[in-house]
Formats: structure tokens, C-alpha cells, sequence
């Protein structure tokens, strides 16, 4: 009586494990995250009142899980502080069979420059998307369209190319195909988002280049990042892109063609204070805008400087950024400066 029931305790012991094994091995793994940038800003514009503003520039959560072994799910939410309502940043089903071979379908950043895919949260610096030159290309929220493209990591090479919803981005019922191509010089990287630094974890020199392209209409941007971790001495970087938008995208839809570049320089220092670096940063954009709609609307020139002094604290996940910005046009809009104090965690 006793061996039966021993032997049946170990048979419920092993059909206990077998259980729980098979729900690990069959239900799909799931991570959740979240994001916050929030910030006060001064904001002066010229012949009118100054403003001073305490904001959320983002809410994010993310969520990540993998339905099988090399298909994967991603879905994002972004909050609006403007309208004050949450709404779908990313939804995307991913194939992902090898580093060389990745399809994605859904809600994602098109293949463009490196201030696109690394968005907000990736950035170097604060007041992105600013300049009337990164990131001009057409979209449906946040950077992010409606479609399909493949992805791959070849070594030192990344090659992406796919096509999207146009009449989502520009109103053309035509579809908008694009592509990029970057090639890493020193460290590689992988996957197809990008980071605007990564702090000393990697020593880049790194040359993209994109284009998207809708009925003859086309967007094209050079991109270049270089960072180096220097010997007990602190990180350098240097950012730059060019941009040249015709009759797709650009920062002011009344006009044909805008062009223009930016070059952003850092500086991290190595000592630690409390628990973070402090970070120096500048930057310079020049853009142009031409072919208006109609002779009333002039040429001009938009002069972009930024200034922030950061405490990294841990990367993206935790820091602070002290940044001015003036904004100088030689017509159309009045000039205008901010000053201003942000805050961004993410976990």
C-alpha cells in the first residue's frame, strides 16, 4: 500500500514537471516596458509673449514578445501632449530568421536617416526634429507608416529597403518605396533601430545613407556619426547629416525643396559626480526652403544653434538635460530662443 502510493506521488511529481515544462516551452515570452520625457521650457518668440511651460513630451510603453522561435511581435504606445491621448507608435509582426534575413509588416520607423530611427529617446541631444533638416521625411505619426520591408546585418554593412503607404504620409495614392544602406568603419551595429550615442560602449565611424522615393518625388539624407572612447580621458562624438527634400517630406509643406545640414559635437567627461557624468554638447543646423506654392511665398533660411549640458546618470534610462535653443529665419517665421530643463527615464 505504501509503494502504490509512493510510485503514484512520482507519478504526479513527473506529470507536474512535464506540465510546467511544456507551458514554458509553449507560451510566448512577453516583456513590458515603459518610457517618460517631461520637461520645463522657456519658450520667447520675437513680438510676442514669452511662455513658460511645464510638459510631457512623451509617455511610452512598450511591449516585445515572441510568438515562436523566430517570429516576433512588438507593439508600442506613444501619449500626445497636445491632444492628451494615447495612440499606436509601433505595431509590428517581425520574421527575424537570421541577422542577414529580417521581414517586418506592420507600424514602424521607414527606412531613413539616423535621427529617424533613433527617435527622441535614442538621441544625443534634446530638442530633436527641430532644425528643417533631420528627419524631414513625410510620415503618419511619429516618424512611423503603414508597410513591409526587409532587414539585414551583413558584418560591417546594414542594408534595409521596403515599401509603405503613401496616401496615409502625403496623400498620393501611390505607394512610397525607400531604402537605406550604412556601413560601420570600427564597432558594428546590430538590429535595425540606431542610437544617436552610445556613450563610450562603442568606438563608431559610421556612413549611411537613405532615400524614399513617390512618383518622382524623392527624399535623400547622408548621415554621419563618429564616436571614441578616449584612454581615462572621456567620450567625443560627432554628429552629421545633409538632407535634400524634393517635393517629398521637408519641414514646411508649402515649399518644393528645402535642403540644409547640421554637424553636433560632444564631449563626456569621465569622472563620475553622485551617479552620473556631466556632458557638454553643441549643435548647428542651416536649412533652406524654395519653390513655394505661389510667388507670395519667399525664399528663406532657417539657422538652428542648441546648447545642453547633461547628467548621465544611466544612458537613456536616466537623464537630465539643460538645454537653450535659438531659431533664426530670414522671413516667413519670427525668430524665437528656449530655454529649458528635461527629464527622461525609461525601464
Amino acid at each position: 500500500m505504501a509503494n502504490s502510493k509512493r510510485t503514484a506521488l512520482l507519478l504526479l511529481s513527473l506529470l507536474l514537471v512535464c506540465s510546467a515544462t511544456l507551458v514554458a516551452q509553449t507560451t510566448p515570452s512577453v516583456s513590458v516596458g515603459a518610457g517618460l520625457q517631461t520637461s520645463f521650457t522657456h519658450t520667447d518668440v520675437k513680438s510676442i509673449t514669452s511662455t513658460d511651460n511645464f510638459l510631457i513630451n512623451s509617455a511610452r510603453i512598450y511591449i516585445n514578445g515572441k510568438a515562436a522561435e523566430k517570429i516576433k511581435f512588438m507593439f508600442n504606445t506613444e501619449y500626445d501632449g497636445g491632444t492628451n491621448k494615447v495612440g499606436i507608435l509601433d505595431a509590428v509582426a517581425r520574421y527575424e530568421a537570421s541577422p542577414g534575413f529580417n521581414i517586418w509588416m506592420g507600424r514602424f520607423l521607414p527606412p531613413s536617416d539616423r535621427a529617424n530611427l533613433y527617435g527622441p529617446y535614442y538621441a544625443h541631444h534634446w530638442a530633436t526634429f527641430t532644425d528643417g533638416v533631420q528627419d524631414g521625411y513625410p510620415f503618419l505619426s511619429a516618424g512611423r507608416d503603414n508597410g513591409i520591408a526587409y532587414w539585414g546585418d551583413y558584418g560591417k554593412l546594414k542594408l534595409s529597403a521596403g515599401a509603405f503607404d503613401g496616401p496615409t504620409t502625403t496623400g498620393s495614392p501611390k505607394v512610397l518605396v525607400a531604402a537605406r544602406a550604412q556601413y560601420d568603419f570600427w564597432d558594428t551595429e546590430s538590429g535595425y533601430y540606431l542610437n544617436g550615442t552610445y556613450y563610450g560602449g562603442k568606438n563608431l565611424l559610421a556612413l549611411g545613407g537613405a532615400i524614399q522615393n513617390q512618383s518622382s518625388n524623392t527624399a535623400t539624407t547622408l548621415d554621419f556619426l563618429l564616436e571614441r572612447k578616449l584612454s581615462g580621458m572621456g567620450v567625443v562624438t560627432v554628429e552629421s547629416e545633409f538632407s535634400y527634400y524634393d517635393k517629398l517630406g521637408g519641414y514646411n509643406s508649402r515649399y518644393g525643396l528645402s535642403r540644409g545640414a547640421y554637424v553636433l559635437g560632444a564631449y563626456l567627461f569621465p569622472q563620475k559626480i553622485g551617479d552620473g557624468q556631466i556632458e557638454v554638447l553643441g549643435k548647428y543646423a542651416e536649412a533652406s526652403f524654395a519653390r513655394g506654392i505661389t510667388t507670395n511665398d519667399p525664399y528663406y533660411k532657417q539657422k538652428t544653434s542648441e546648447a545642453n549640458v547633461n547628467y548621465v546618470i544611466k544612458e537613456f534610462n536616466a537623464r537630465v538635460m539643460t538645454f537653450y535653443k535659438s531659431t533664426r529665419f530670414t522671413a516667413v517665421n519670427p525668430n524665437s530662443w528656449q530655454l529649458g530643463l528635461g527629464f527622461q527615464i525609461q525601464m
